[in-house]
C-alpha cells in the first residue's frame, strides 16, 4: 500500500496545500481530515489543518519531508463551520491556511488541546477532623480546613482568592493527609428550567409585530432587518426571541461591534437569563477565549456575545444569529482575511438553516438595498419604547461666530441651562487627542509625520505629538523645528482641548472622556459609565465609541461640536457615514421621561444633506442616497474588488499595479468576461504612510459572478508574476473604505 499523503492548509498568504507525509508510527485511519498537525515549514514549525489524505503528490518522493506531529483524533471544527471557511476563502480570495487559522482561538494556532482545561480542586481528605490536634497552634490552616469542608464538591483553585485561602496553608495540610487534590475539569453546569431570571418587559403593539413575524421565522433560514429608531427596545426584542430559542433547546449567537459594549451587552443578558454566557472578543484573555469557544462548541454555552470574530464561534446547536448595529464598519476586517461578518453571518445562518436578525436604527445601504428587493424582510420601529419623545435638532450656523476650543457661545449657553437643570450633557467631536496639528505662528512650520503624507495631533497631557495613521510618537517641541520661535500653537480642537475648556467653563460639574486614550486601561470605561448611571449632572465628552447602543437616561442634550466633515469628501460613503453618527449620537438624547435635543454646530448648516437629516429622518436620507448610487452605478448597484500594493520606494507599487491591470485585461479578453471595468492604478488617497508608497487598482463589476471568476484567475496569475515580491499587495473583495 502506497505511503499517506498528507494534503495541509498552513497559515501562510500563498492560496495552495502544502503535501507531507504522515508522521512516524501515526496510521492511515487516525487521519482524520480537520485534524491539526505539527509540521517543519523551512526553518519554523507550524500548525496546519489537513484536508485530504491521498496516494499521489506532485512533488518528488525524496523532497517530501514528514509531518512532525498528530494534534487531534478529530477535527476540532465542526463540519459546519469548516464549510463556512471553504465558503470564504473562497469568496474573499483568500488562502484556505490562513482563513482556518482566523476560525480557530489563538492558543488552537499554537498546537494547544482542544480540551477544556483541567483545574486543580482541594477537597477534604477521607478521614479528617476539623478539630486535628495538630491544628491546635495553626489557626490559619484550621480556618483553611473549615472552609474546604464547607465545599463538597471541591474548591477550584482559581476561587482561592476569592475564599481568602491561602496556598502555603493548604500546602501543609496536604502534607498532614488531611486535604486531597483532585485534578478534573470544570463540570457544565446543569441547564434551567426557567431561563428567566427577571421578568420580560412589555412589548409596544410594534415591537410585538416585529417579534412575531421573526418568530414565524424560526426553524428555517430566514434574514430580517430590524430597523428601529434609537430608543426604539431593539434589544428587548432580541432579549424575548432569544428566550425563545433557549426554551427550543436551541443557542444564540449575538454579534456587537465594539468591545467597549461587551461587558454592559452581558451584564443585560446576565440579568435577564438563568442562561450559561461566553464572551469572546480581543479584550478576553486567550485562555478565557478558548474555553468560551469549546463551550460553545460542546453545547455547554447557551449564548454567545462577541465582536466580529466570534462569528467563527462553533453551535452544537444553532438557533439564531443577531446582528446588532448591522451598520457599523468595525464589522468589516481590514486587515489579512478582509472578512464582512455582517455578510459571512448571512451565509453561515444560511448553511445552518436558521433565522438571522439585522438591528440597526440606521441600516446600511446594502441592507436596505436587500430589503427592498426582496431577500431580507423589513421590520420598522417607529416609535421609542416606554413612551419616550424623539429629541429635536437644531443646527447651529457658526460662520463669522468665535469658537472657544470648538465650542460657540450659544452652544455654552445650551449646556449651562441643561446642567442648571439637573441633566446631563454629551458633547460630540470625532476627533481625539488635544488639537489635529500644530503650527509655527510665526514661519507656518506644521507638525507632519516623518512617516505618513498626514499631520501629528498634539496629545497635551503627555507632551507628545502623535500620528493616528502609523502610530508614530514624538516629544513636543518647545521651539519650531524650521525657524526656532518659541510662538507654537495648537490648531483645531480635539476632545482633550474640549474636556479642559468644558472643565473650566462649568467647574461644578465632572467632565468625563470618552475615546480611545481614556478607556485604554481596563474597566475604565465601566468606571465612567457607572458615574454617568448615578444620574447627577456631568458632561461627557467623546469620540464615536459614545454613539454605539449606550443608555444614558439623563442626557437631554447632545452638542455636536463639528458635522462639516463628511460634507466633501472624495469616498463615496462618506455622507452614508456621516448621517449614521449624526443620528446614532443624537440617539442618545432624552432617551426617559426628558425630552431631548440635538445642536449640531457646522459651517454650512443650510447644506441640502444636514437639511433632510434633521427635517426629514435617516430614511429619506437614505432612499435619496440609494438613488444616487444606482445614477452613478455605485454599490450597492455594482460590486467591487481593490488591488492595494505598497513598497519602500515611490513608483514600484504602481509598476507592480501596472501589470496586473495588463494580467487582468488579457483574462477578460481570455474568459470573455464583460460588464467589468477596471480603474486605475492610482496613487492612495495618503500614498504613504508607515514609511511606505500606496498605490490601488479598482475592480468593478456590474455582476458578481463574472467578478469573481476574474478573480479566480487573476489571483494566481499575481503569485506568479515576479514583480509581486518585491512589494506587499492584498485583495479586498467588496471593500468599504476606498483609502
Amino acid at each position: 500500500m502506497p505511503d499517506a499523503i498528507l494534503r495541509i492548509a498552513l497559515p501562510s498568504p500563498l492560496r495552495r496545500l502544502f503535501d507531507y507525509r504522515a508522521p512516524p508510527g501515526v496510521p492511515r485511519s487516525a487521519l482524520q481530515p480537520g485534524a491539526r498537525l505539527r509540521v517543519p515549514f523551512g526553518r519554523r514549525e507550524l500548525i496546519g489543518i489537513l484536508i485530504e489524505v491521498t496516494d499521489h503528490s506532485e512533488v518528488p518522493a525524496g523532497k517530501l519531508k514528514p509531518a512532525l506531529q498528530l494534534l487531534d483524533a478529530q477535527s476540532p471544527l465542526p463540519p459546519a463551520l469548516f464549510k463556512l471557511c471553504l465558503w470564504t476563502a473562497q469568496y474573499y480570495q483568500h488562502s484556505l491556511g490562513d482563513t482556518l487559522s482566523w476560525a480557530l482561538p489563538v492558543l488552537l494556532r499554537q498546537g494547544e488541546p482542544a480540551e477544556v482545561r483541567q483545574e486543580r480542586f482541594w477537597h477534604l481528605a477521607e478521614g479528617a477532623q476539623l478539630d486535628d490536634p495538630r491544628l491546635s497552634r495553626a489557626p490559619r490552616q484550621r480556618e483553611a480546613l473549615q472552609t474546604i469542608a464547607q465545599h463538597p464538591h471541591g474548591v477550584a483553585q482559581q476561587l482561592l482568592g476569592q475564599l481568602q485561602l491561602n496556598k502555603d496553608s493548604l500546602g501543609l495540610l496536604h502534607e498532614k493527609g488531611l486535604v486531597r487534590i483532585e485534578i478534573r475539569r470544570h463540570a457544565a453546569s446543569e441547564r434551567h428550567l426557567n431561563w428567566l431570571a427577571e421578568p420580560e418587559l412589555p412589548l409596544n403593539p410594534e415591537q410585538r409585530a416585529a417579534a412575531e413575524a421573526i418568530r414565524t421565522g424560526f426553524g428555517r433560514f430566514n434574514a430580517f432587518l430590524l430597523a428601529g429608531v434609537t430608543g426604539s427596545g431593539k434589544t428587548e426584542v432580541y432579549l424575548q426571541l432569544i428566550r425563545e430559542t433557549l426554551e427550543a433547546g436551541k443557542q444564540a449567537l449575538v454579534l456587537i461591534p465594539e468591545i467597549n459594549l461587551g461587558p454592559q451587552t452581558l451584564a443585560r443578558f446576565e440579568r435577564r437569563f438563568n442562561a450559561r454566557i461566553a464572551l469572546l472578543h480581543s479584550g478576553v484573555n486567550d485562555r478565557e477565549r478558548l474555553d468560551a469557544w469549546l463551550a460553545a462548541r460542546d453545547g455547554e454555552a447557551d449564548i454567545i456575545i462577541g465582536t466580529r470574530s466570534a462569528l467563527f464561534t462553533p453551535m452544537q446547536r444553532p438557533g439564531l444569529i443577531i446582528i446588532d448595529e448591522e451598520h457599523d464598519a468595525s464589522y468589516k476586517q481590514q486587515e489579512g482575511l478582509r472578512y464582512h461578518a455582517r455578510d459571512l453571518a448571512v451565509v453561515r445562518a444560511h448553511q445552518d438553516n436558521i433565522p438571522i436578525l439585522l438591528g440597526s436604527a440606521t441600516p446600511s445601504m446594502e441592507s436596505l438595498h436587500n430589503a427592498h428587493s426582496g431577500r431580507y424582510a423589513m421590520l420598522h420601529l417607529h416609535q421609542r419604547a416606554g413612551g419616550a419623545q424623539q429629541p429635536r435638532f437644531l443646527r447651529l450656523d457658526v460662520k463669522s461666530r468665535p469658537l472657544d476650543s470648538g465650542i460657540s457661545a450659544p452652544m455654552q449657553q445650551a449646556i449651562a441651562q441643561t446642567l442648571a437643570a439637573g441633566q446631563q450633557v454629551l458633547v460630540f467631536l470625532n476627533r481625539r487627542g488635544f488639537a489635529p496639528t500644530l503650527l509655527c505662528h510665526d514661519c507656518g512650520w506644521l507638525s507632519e509625520c516623518p512617516r505618513c503624507d498626514a499631520r501629528m495631533t498634539v496629545h497635551q497631557r503627555s507632551g507628545e505629538l502623535r500620528c493616528h495613521h502609523c502610530g508614530h510618537v514624538e516629544r513636543q517641541p518647545s521651539n519650531c523645528p524650521t525657524c526656532n520661535n518659541v510662538d507654537l500653537r495648537p490648531v483645531g480642537a480635539g476632545t482633550e482641548r474640549a474636556e479642559e475648556r468644558l472643565g473650566i467653563l462649568f467647574p461644578q460639574v465632572p467632565v468625563l472622556r470618552v475615546d480611545r486614550d481614556s478607556t485604554s486601561r481596563k474597566e475604565a470605561m465601566t468606571t465612567l459609565f457607572n458615574t454617568v448611571q448615578r444620574g447627577e449632572p456631568c458632561i461627557l465628552v467623546g469620540t464615536q465609541m459614545l454613539a454605539k447602543g449606550h443608555h444614558f437616561p439623563r442626557v437631554t442634550l447632545v452638542a455636536i461640536l463639528d458635522a462639516d466633515g463628511g460634507l466633501f469628501s472624495a469616498d463615496f460613503r462618506a455622507s452614508e457615514r456621516m448621517a449614521q453618527l449624526i443620528v446614532q449620537v443624537a440617539g442618545r438624547a432624552g432617551r426617559a421621561e426628558e425630552p431631548g435635543k440635538v445642536i449640531i454646530q457646522s459651517h454650512l448648516a443650510d447644506h441640502p444633506l444636514l437639511v433632510q437629516l434633521t427635517e426629514q429622518g435617516y430614511f429619506a436620507f437614505a432612499e435619496q442616497a440609494l438613488s444616487e448610487r444606482r445614477s452613478a452605478g455605485l454599490p450597492p448597484f455594482c460590486h467591487l474588488a481593490l488591488l492595494r500594493a505598497e513598497a519602500h520606494k515611490p513608483g514600484q507599487a504602481e509598476g507592480f499595479l501596472d501589470e496586473a491591470c495588463s494580467e487582468a485585461e488579457l483574462l477578460l479578453n481570455e474568459l470573455k468576461l464583460s460588464g467589468i471595468e477596471l480603474l486605475g492604478p492610482v496613487p492612495a488617497p495618503m500614498e504613504r504612510r508607515a514609511g511606505r508608497y500606496r498605490a490601488q487598482l479598482l475592480v468593478q463589476a456590474n455582476a458578481r459572478a463574472p467578478l469573481h471568476r476574474l478573480l479566480g484567475s487573476w489571483m494566481l496569475a499575481l503569485e506568479q508574476m515576479p514583480s509581486g515580491r518585491a512589494v506587499r499587495w492584498s485583495l479586498d473583495v467588496d471593500p468599504i473604505d476606498l483609502f
